[in-house]
This record gives C-alpha cells, structure tokens and sequence, in this order.
C-alpha cells in the first residue's frame, strides 16, 4: 500500500488576506489560484522547499464552517513547520509582527516556539535535532 496525505483543508474567512498573510508573512509558495465558481475557489499554499503536502485553504461557508476559523483543533497546536534555521525564521516572523504565544525552548527533539497564524491557529516552529 502506498498512501500520502496532498492536502490539508484550513478554513480561512477571505482568500485574499489568507494568500497573502501565508506568502507574504511566512514566506510560503502560492502552488494554486483556481476560481471554481463567483465565490469558491482552490487555493493551494505550501512552505518554501515543501515536498508533497500542502494547505488547501477553503473559505468557510455558513455558520457552522466559520466558527471554526482559527480553532479548528479546540485550542491545540494545529501544524507543524519544520525548518532548516530556527533562528532565521523567528526573527524574520517576529520582523513580521507574527505573535508568538509561547517563546522558544530547547526540547530533546529540537528548538520549538509556538505562533499563531492570521486567525488564531496555532504552529509549531520546530527546528529538529
């Protein structure tokens, strides 16, 4: 059996301020920009050098789909973002005005700092040993 994750769905509440925060912030790629109809589109966003997963962002639609914008996961870290030069990246968010909510730590598995992204999700900055 071969099996991957492609895609993880984010709900955002525009699809322009989550573009640009997700490219312009944090320095991801746009993968995809595909209008599927006046109001739907797929949006794809991937960290720089990513290999095969990315975030599919979806505008939340209706009640139920926008009150889990910036909870999706009640509270918990929601992603992880490793990277190749923890130092480098945390300065450059903090240069950003990206919020971190808890500062960064020496861990057995690495450095790690937790951010939170334009509505409140919570990531994991992880630079692994």
């Amino acid at each position: 059996m071969n099996q991957r994750i492609a895609h993880i769905a984010m709900v955002v509440d525009d699809y322009d301020e989550a573009i640009s925060f997700y490219t312009q912030k944090l320095g991801f790629q746009l993968l995809e920009d595909t209008p599927l109809s006046d109001t739907k589109r797929w949006v794809m966003v991937a960290p720089q050098g990513q290999g095969e997963c990315c975030l599919l962002l979806a505008k939340g639609v209706g009640d139920e789909q926008r009150s889990r914008i910036g909870n999706q996961t009640g509270g918990r870290v929601f992603l992880f973002l490793y990277t190749d030069d923890f130092w480098r990246d945390y300065r450059h968010y903090q240069s950003e005005g990206i919020r971190f909510v808890r500062e960064p730590v020496e861990e057995g598995y690495g450095t790690v700092a937790v951010f939170e992204d334009l509505y409140g999700n919570l990531w994991d900055l992880i630079e692994p040993k």
